[in-house]
């Protein structure tokens, strides 16, 4: 049996866990689903039905718990797929808002299970940390006018243009 890792992060899901662990699955390489637990008849979620998840995206490894409508998610905790094409951006970006997701700005949206991503080409962290000031203020500036990040405009901003 794999050891758990120290520290794991747990997706709170009104009764839909499971369905959003299955369409997280199926967007990266390296994802599965690791563990089911179900409530017994002490629930508070009927007998039988999804209490969590564990599964793993992209080789890192989160629980989903069906715990009901209480604690909706936020804007506050985001999780952040770093790109390395437009392409998969593109595509990332399009399957997470399809059937009820919505774009956001700068990179970020909302699933249609309401949790938050961000979207990041690997060009935009690396031409702030390497690009000169003023190069760099002109990629944030473009990139904050941007709702899904386009590569070709960061770089083109860093350039001037």
């Amino acid at each position: 049996m794999t050891e758990a890792p120290k520290i794991v992060t747990t997706l709170w899901f009104n009764f839909n866990a499971e369905e959003a662990v299955g369409f997280y699955t199926s967007l990266f390489k390296d994802s599965k689903v690791l563990a089911v637990t179900r409530y017994t008849d002490a629930g508070p979620g009927p007998a039988g039905s999804v209490l969590t998840c564990e599964f793993q995206l992209a080789g890192q490894r989160f629980i989903a718990l069906n715990g009901g409508p209480e604690f909706p998610f936020t804007e506050a905790i985001s999780l952040t797929v770093n790109c390395e094409t437009q392409g998969e951006v593109d595509e990332l970006w399009n399957k997470l808002t399809a059937n009820g997701g919505r774009p956001v700005q700068c990179g970020w949206l909302q699933d249609r299970f309401g949790l938050s991503w961000q979207i990041v080409p690997t060009v935009l962290p690396e031409l702030l940390k390497t690009l000169p000031p003023e190069k760099a203020s002109r990629v944030t500036q473009a990139m904050l006018k941007m709702v899904k990040l386009d590569i070709a405009a960061l770089k083109r901003a860093a350039e001037g243009g």
